[in-house]
Order: C-alpha cells, then structure tokens, then sequence
C-alpha cells in the first residue's frame, strides 16, 4: 500500500504562536520559528515533514485557520 503524501502549509502571518498544535502534535513534528512574523510574533513552522502522518491534529486545533492539510 502506497503511503499518502501530505502537505502541512502554515500561514505565517495568520499564526500568531499559540501552540496549541505544537502540543497536539504525536509525532512532534512542528517548531517554533526563530524568526518574527509582521505582527511581530513568533510562529510555527513544519520543522519536520517527514514524521508527519497528516493526522490533522494541528489543523483541529488551530484558532486562527492557519494550518492547511493538502495530500498530494
């Protein structure tokens, strides 16, 4: 069985840094940016896209609407 593709894409100006879906993610493969967004802010990047399972926890979580799931 082929293994699916997933895209996490996180809209960096959209997130403001919560980290809710840093703390919801199993396979912990999100970061915190070290860079600042135009808001100021600190973000979440996907620091690890080969671990994620496109498991959507992150885009549940997420308050803002930034997480996008796209498979591929």
């Amino acid at each position: 069985m082929e293994k699916k593709k997933i895209e996490v894409k996180i809209d960096k100006e959209r997130c403001k840094g919560c980290m809710l879906c840093l703390h919801v993610c199993p396979q912990h493969a999100l970061a915190v940016a070290k860079e600042i967004n135009k808001r100021g802010l600190q973000y979440i990047v996907m620091a690890h896209p080969e671990k994620c399972t496109g498991c959507g926890l992150c885009y549940t979580m997420c308050p803002d609407c930034a997480i996008e799931i796209i498979e591929k």
